[in-house]
């Protein structure tokens, strides 16, 4: 599935921005850019990607790992097509969260029964251990890489141990924009890392990978990365404290 306009991979910027310009289009910072690209590019996006049905396999096996009514994240949910419609659909319990305002909007006609939250995904916060399931997918490299691994780290808190984390990276190091992206008049902003990269910040996070695949696209691709926090270790069985003590002073007893 494509993910780039031709032109921004041909761009190629330093990784460390804090503020772009592009032709006359200046922003202070590139979140606001892609802020400013998904609210021009909203339903274009969607026909373009093919929202309807695009991440289907992925969306099917997700489904079967959560537990029934099972709380799931969404971190870039779009317009909620078709990940928040799908697993809304199959019974579980969504949350998702998009920095455009067009996309939120849309996305709350669009699945009236999830709950959905305009905000940057890199600031926004849950409580510990509040989700079955979190996913991203194409929105992790439209932050800057400094708030990746922090992202990470938080959303393996947010999961309950088992659950799961499934989310799409870049494969390949790159940082860079462009200009008119999808005809819509408004600039777009990526940077990632390279895909070794994101398996040591995984590890880093807390995370356990379970299956990577690759998802091709033009002269490139991105990484798919199925994760889990892993359960707690078990307790050795311990015998009730005044169990211990009782065989203990049985024990000084017969010394006696």
């Amino acid at each position: 599935m494509p993910h780039y306009g031709q032109a921004g991979r041909n761009i190629a910027w330093p990784v460390a921005v804090s503020s772009i310009s592009c032709g006359s289009v200046e922003a202070e910072h590139p979140k606001e850019v892609v802020r400013r690209g998904y609210d021009a590019v909203s339903m274009r996006y969607d026909k373009w990607s093919g929202g309807e049905t695009k991440y289907s396999a992925w969306l099917s096996e997700l489904g079967q790992r959560i537990p029934p009514g099972g709380a799931v994240l969404d971190l870039g949910c779009g317009s909620g097509l078709p990940v928040a419609r799908d697993l809304t659909a199959a019974g579980c319990r969504i949350t998702g969260v998009d920095i455009s305002e067009v996309q939120i909007r849309r996305a709350r006609e669009l699945v009236p029964a999830a709950a959905f939250l305009q905000a940057d995904i890199s600031s926004v916060d849950f409580d510990t251990e509040s989700f079955d399931a979190v996913v991203s997918f194409f929105a992790l490299i439209h932050l800057p890489l400094e708030d990746q691994l922090p992202l990470l780290r938080r959303i393996a808190g947010w999961l309950r141990p088992g659950g799961l984390f499934v989310g799409t990276t870049g494969y390949r190091a790159w940082t860079g924009y462009e200009e008119n992206w999808l005809d819509g008049g408004a600039p777009m902003w990526w940077s990632h890392a390279d895909v070794a990269t994101y398996r040591s910040w995984i590890d880093q996070a807390g995370l356990s990978i379970d299956r990577e695949d690759f998802v091709p696209e033009d002269d490139g691709g991105h990484a798919l990365f199925w994760t889990s926090r892993p359960q707690r270790p078990e307790r050795s069985a311990q015998p009730p404290v005044a169990q211990v003590w009782q065989a203990s002073a049985s024990k000084r007893d017969q010394e006696l």
